[in-house]
């Protein structure tokens, strides 16, 4: 019995110890994947794998290359801190130097270590440390960035998501980045507000394209998003003129249409800083009319005034904002982008407009190297 019993006890012990280790190995590799962990797993491992090259170059220098030592390098400038790579780059050294002296002159032995795989070598390590640099200085692992990346730009979409609007109305938005890119400097925010009867739309495109504007983008839309519905119609684009003015940006401006839709009368005020005019199609008449507001650029002054322009969707009326990315193209009138717009526009009166914001980029901008996006706001007859 009393073997028994310490035998169990032994067991018991031996499954504590093997819990605590799966715990943190777990540990250890959630905190790497965030970034503040430690590297140490990742060094231990690359430390091991250079003699391991070493002995089998040593063995087969046909088959095992001294260059394999670049191997170790390059996982290292992705995974370890600079300090704990340069470590694994010393070891390596240490290594390279061992095989040198083992396989002989490289002018006699061609599978000896040349002056080629040094350099190679030392390109490899100099890349890795710049990488690793980088990373240190950023604070984010390279697993992660490609994640952050796409989380800000999942968040980005689902903050220009548009609110689902009652019986009897369509809406949609296209946008599509310069250069085929995922970020973009044209942003929508929208809410319903006045207990959901008034749909508050707000266009914005932000000075730059791409990649350059999408930081800012980003940030705007989330502070576009916070003032949207907290300040009364016409007090919002005030206080975004006072936001970007207090951003001090080199290039701050941003051009911003601000749409307030009554969802039960279909009546609309239009304010406007600086941006295209908004289009409605009067179905009665099958005209396009420019509903255009009067207003300066966001972040160019402070005191700025904006007027608005009113106007009414009847039933069969469709309003279309868009950035100017869409109308204005190098040699061609802004009256004349509006213009194909407008008869591209005219081909989907018939079917409805279900879908057509996508096609109009199409075939008015596909090869547009700026940000370009349209919202189709559309009453059903």
């Amino acid at each position: 019995m009393a073997r028994r019993g310490g035998a169990d006890a032994y067991t018991a012990r031996w499954r504590r110890s093997a819990h605590r280790a799966r715990v943190a190995l777990r540990r250890s590799g959630v905190d790497s994947f965030r970034g503040d962990g430690s590297d140490r797993i990742a060094l231990a491992g690359l430390l091991l794998l250079v003699p391991a090259i070493t002995f089998a170059t040593l063995i087969d220098p046909v088959w095992f290359s001294p260059a394999l030592l670049a191997l170790p390098i390059v996982v290292g400038g992705l995974l370890l801190r600079p300090a704990s790579l340069l470590g694994l780059y010393a070891t390596a050294a240490a290594a390279l130097i061992v095989e040198s002296v083992r396989l002989g002159p490289y002018l006699k032995e061609p599978a000896a270590v040349t002056p080629g795989t040094v350099l190679t070598i030392a390109a490899c390590g100099s890349f890795g440390l710049v990488l690793a640099q980088f990373r240190a200085r950023v604070g984010v692992p390279w697993r992660r960035g490609g994640t952050m990346l796409f989380d800000l730009r999942e968040r980005i979409r689902v903050q220009s998501a548009l609110p689902r609007l009652p019986q009897g109305w369509h809406r949609e938005m296209a946008l599509r980045p310069a250069g085929g890119q995922s970020f973009s400097g044209d942003f929508v925010v929208a809410a319903r507000t006045n207990g959901g009867r008034t749909l508050e739309v707000v266009l914005t495109d932000v000075s730059g394209k791409g990649m350059d504007a999408a930081s800012r983008a980003l940030l705007l839309s989330g502070a576009f998003g916070g003032l949207l519905g907290s300040l009364p119609p016409h007090g919002f684009l005030p206080a975004a003129n006072g936001y970007l003015l207090r951003q001090d940006w080199d290039e701050g401006f941003a051009t911003s249409i601000h749409l307030v839709l009554d969802l039960e009368s279909g009546d609309y005020e239009i304010l406007s800083a600086g941006h295209p005019p908004a289009l409605q199609l009067h179905a009665g008449s099958g005209q396009w009319e420019e509903m255009a507001a009067g207003g300066p650029l966001l972040g160019v002054y402070d005191g700025a005034e904006f007027d608005a322009v009113k106007g009414s969707l009847a039933p069969g009326d469709v309003l279309m904002l868009f950035t100017d990315g869409l109308v204005e193209i190098s040699e061609r009138d802004l009256s004349e982008g509006i213009d194909r717009l407008t008869g591209e526009a005219d081909g989907y009166v018939a079917t409805g407009f279900e879908g057509a914001a996508w096609h109009l980029i199409e075939a008015c901008a596909k090869d547009v190297n700026d940000d370009r996006a349209l919202l189709l706001l559309s009453r059903r007859a």
